[in-house]
């Protein structure tokens, strides 16, 4: 079924005037060798254009391919904004609101609901920031334009289109990141389509507007991710003085005994215990923290492939447990910033005249130039990094 709501669609025509007429034609005849594709895929022609017409490449999105945060933020600035007093507050909130849900997701595929909760808190801080950029035209514009894995987001394309030809979710709200990702929980479309289960009983898989359907699909995504049900992520640890930073890598599983023979402890100080495999992280090398992650690590890590997105899921869903955050401090004399914080920073920036926009909490381009003008002028580089030190010196000024 095929269920297309035409304003969704012809909102998308005032983006096609501002885009040059040299980057139009070579858009419209991508999208012809798309459309051929497409059908080859089982997605009909009538799906196809009406679910392109009129739109334009979103060029912008290249730039923000380059710019992942997990992969290019300091760790402890990453988990300072992910994991803070804020998102536990909420997360503990939404968790009681969809107590039910998460609960029928724990007992059908056996993963702990915190972990779920984690997953819905990092990915959109439990629905409030889901994206708003609509799929169609992302993915049409990286399966064009993309300097790499042009390929996969062809792929996406084409999961994308018959998700809407399918009917599971209303087109007019498939809207995400700039990669794709949707949902409560950013699945990607393929994702979709391989594992979205329906946790609500309507018949539907409607990870948007479902919050029963998210935390479902998503625990399911686990289960097969290899999460086993009863067995930690992990925990932090504290290292001996001689430790040999080269064992360490999530890859690397020993048994406890192993690792407890070389003198690693619980952070707290008790020996380790347990009968199963686990390997050592260090994100920060040896003198940061360091955490024993075993195979429902890899299970979390298998969402979005990075150390520091997987770190900060498993430690959120464990602060809403109401367990304490990491012991060991960064091995940075710059703390990190929470959410909180770095509202502050913005206002106090925008109070001495800077212009910042909304203070928010995220940092976009122009919190960082006039972070640059604040590192300046206190001798610092130049970086546009929200730290302690800048925040320090606008409270003082």
């Amino acid at each position: 079924m095929i269920r297309l709501i035409a304003p969704a669609i012809f909102a998308l025509a005032g983006l096609a005037a501002a885009t040059p007429a040299w980057a139009q034609a070579d858009f419209r005849s991508c999208l012809s060798s798309l459309r051929a594709q497409a059908a080859a895929k089982g997605v009909s022609g009538q799906a196809f254009d009406l679910a392109t017409r009129n739109i334009a490449p979103d060029m912008p999105i290249l730039d923000l391919m380059d710019n992942q945060p997990e992969f290019k933020t300091p760790i402890w600035d990453y988990l300072a904004a992910l994991v803070d007093d804020e998102r536990v507050q909420d997360g503990k909130a939404a968790m009681g609101r969809w107590a039910q849900a998460l609960a029928s997701a724990e007992t059908r595929f056996g993963v702990d609901r915190h972990v779920i909760a984690g997953v819905w808190g990092v990915e959109s801080n439990f629905g409030k920031d889901i994206g708003g950029r609509p799929l169609v035209q992302s993915l049409s514009t990286l399966a064009c334009y993309a300097q790499r894995r042009r390929e996969y987001f062809t792929g996406e394309l084409m999961a994308t289109l018959k998700i809407v030809q399918d009917g599971d979710i209303d087109p007019a709200n498939l809207r995400g990141s700039w990669a794709g990702a949707f949902g409560h929980t950013q699945f990607m479309p393929s994702t979709f389509q391989r594992l979205a289960v329906d946790g609500d009983g309507d018949g539907r898989r409607d990870i948007m507007a479902s919050v029963p359907d998210a935390v479902a699909s998503t625990a399911n995504f686990l289960k097969k991710a290899g999460w086993e049900n009863g067995l930690p992520w992990g925990y932090e640890v504290r290292l001996p003085a001689n430790f040999n930073a080269s064992l360490a890598g999530r890859k690397n599983k020993r048994p406890l005994a192993s690792w407890a023979a070389m003198g690693v402890t619980r952070i707290d100080g008790r020996p380790l215990s347990g009968n199963y495999a686990a390997g050592i992280i260090i994100p920060a090398g040896v003198d940061g923290p360091a955490f024993v992650v075993t195979k429902n690590f890899d299970a979390v890590y298998s969402y979005n492939a990075a150390e520091s997105y997987g770190l900060a899921i498993a430690l959120l869903g464990d602060r809403m447990k109401g367990r304490p955050g990491i012991r060991t401090a960064w091995p940075t004399d710059d703390p990190p910033l929470s959410r909180a914080q770095r509202r502050e920073l913005q206002q106090l920036l925008s109070a001495r005249g800077y212009d910042v926009g909304e203070p928010d909490g995220k940092i976009g381009q122009k919190t960082r130039e006039a972070i640059k003008d604040v590192e300046r002028r206190i001798g610092l580089e130049p970086r546009g990094r929200p730290g302690g030190k800048v925040l320090e010196a606008l409270r003082r000024a």
